[in-house]
């Protein structure tokens, strides 16, 4: 079941606006390797402007696959663009909250190690990213410590940090050829800064990804009424142009490499200079972002459960639900933001497995349901009225439930008062902490040998020898 936000004439309007923005008002890039690049593949360069004209941006979108593949290290892979719908986890929470004590900490190595474990034990999450930023680590190897300590704590297909420097991505190429072939375990995402401009290091960054054949995620992260116009149609053709700015970069180094479009657009709260990540304008942009990327064949990853709550409460839940359900609805590839709290900033561990339940009832509402000769029962309710039965006894009932018919929850309220009173008045919250002791406790990932792991931290070290000043 699909619901699209736009109609067909108003993504042409969005996407010929994107063309004459790339084409009119072009891009800041004043890296002279990149610049380079883009003349040599038609672009029009005027001082520090780089404009690229209509056929070179349909052009580079028609060297880009219409799906990308990613291999965890366990064997499994996701494949972005068949018509599926991946989850993934916030990256880069720089805090842990506690729901027992009401506290939070900052964020360690451990808690990259857990917050990966966890994610391999919980069955709707298909790909993982590095979650937490370690304060424990120095500032210039953050990134690489936190796709270093993923690596060996999950088999799943694996999302790299975003990088910010040619050498974060030589360094992450690296270490995910421990595990594999770069260009088949690892994405790389890098992010211009809106609006429109291309700082040197991301420049070089995009050249790196596309030299190394790594798939890149460009993630430009606009806020409309900050960093791109205020009118949501407007923030998208910004957003738009430039994630094809950025893909058009990485095609004229190397033709044919895989991209996956994200989409990060949030809204300016006016009244108090902040983001607002959970209102329900995320969601619409989100959807309208998977109609913009379909349009160009590509796959899109965009935002799903997001909120500006620091903590798991009613807010949190409508919030993250509405932004999730309406880019899933419009046909999203990925959807990102499980474990996320606090517009990114924090987590929890708890929130971790409420969000694995979400995302197995978004899917669940994605899937629709099936109108065929079976699922309409006629056979069955008429045994049931002419006979000594009932539903419940009918094989049909069975048949049903194993295919899936009807999500089981395990951690929402189904009880009856007494029996909830009687059992202390437990909620979802306090079920998913003990959910997430329980795994943390029980689950063993796969390790990596002795040798990956030495490698793993000789690179590591490497890194810092040359990063940390």
């Amino acid at each position: 079941m699909q619901w699209n936000v736009l109609n067909d004439s108003e993504v042409q309007a969005i996407h010929q606006a994107t063309l004459r923005i790339l084409a009119e008002v072009g891009i800041v890039l004043g890296h002279a390797g990149a610049r380079e690049v883009l003349a040599g593949a038609g672009a029009r360069i005027t001082g520090a402007r780089v404009r690229l004209p209509p056929d070179v941006v349909e052009g580079a979108v028609a060297h880009c696959p219409r799906r990308v593949t990613i291999r965890g290290r366990g064997g499994q892979a996701a494949v972005l663009g068949d018509g599926s719908l991946h989850w993934h986890n916030l990256g880069g929470a720089r805090e842990v909250y506690d729901p027992q004590t009401g506290q939070r900490r900052p964020a360690t190595v451990q808690d990259v190690q857990d917050a990966a474990r966890l994610l391999d034990a919980l069955d709707s999450v298909t790909t993982v990213t590095p979650f937490f930023t370690p304060q424990d680590v120095p500032g210039a190897v953050m990134s690489l410590a936190m796709l270093r300590h993923t690596l060996s704590h999950t088999v799943k297909p694996l999302h790299g940090p975003g990088v910010q420097t040619a050498a974060e991505v030589h360094y992450a190429a690296r270490m995910a050829a421990v595990v594999g072939p770069p260009a088949e375990v690892l994405t790389l995402g890098v992010s211009p800064v809106s609006p429109l401009f291309f700082p040197d290091d991301a420049a070089e960054s995009i050249v790196e990804v596309a030299r190394l054949g790594i798939p890149l995620g460009p993630l430009p992260c606009p806020i409309a009424g900050a960093t791109a116009p205020m009118t949501l149609a407007g923030a998208l053709a910004q957003q738009n142009a430039e994630v094809l700015a950025a893909l058009v970069l990485a095609q004229a180094v190397r033709p044919g490499l895989p991209v996956v479009y994200h989409g990060r657009l949030a809204m300016m709260d006016l009244r108090t200079g902040g983001t607002a990540w959970g209102g329900a304008e995320v969601g619409l942009v989100s959807a309208a972002t998977v109609q913009l990327a379909h349009h160009y064949g590509l796959p899109v990853n965009v935002y799903g459960l997001s909120t500006d709550v620091h903590l798991p409460n009613f807010q949190n839940g409508y919030e993250r639900a509405l932004n999730a359900i309406v880019p899933a609805l419009a046909g999203a590839d990925e959807l990102s933001g499980i474990g996320e709290t606090g517009g990114g900033a924090l987590s929890s561990y708890a929130q971790i497995v409420l969000d694995d339940e979400v995302a197995a009832a978004v899917r669940r509402i994605r899937r629709g349901l099936a109108v065929d000769e079976s699922a309409l029962a006629v056979e069955v309710i008429a045994a049931v009225m002419d006979g000594p039965h009932n539903f419940l006894s009918e094989r049909h009932t069975v048949r049903a439930l194993r295919g899936g018919e009807m999500l089981h929850t395990r951690l929402a309220e189904r009880r009856p008062w007494d029996a909830w009173d009687a059992a202390g008045r437990e909620g979802m919250v306090e079920r998913a902490q003990a959910e997430a002791a329980r795994l943390l406790a029980e689950y063993v990932v796969p390790p990596l040998d002795e040798a990956q792991e030495r490698e793993l931290d000789d690179i590591l070290r490497a890194a810092e020898r040359e990063l940390v000043k």
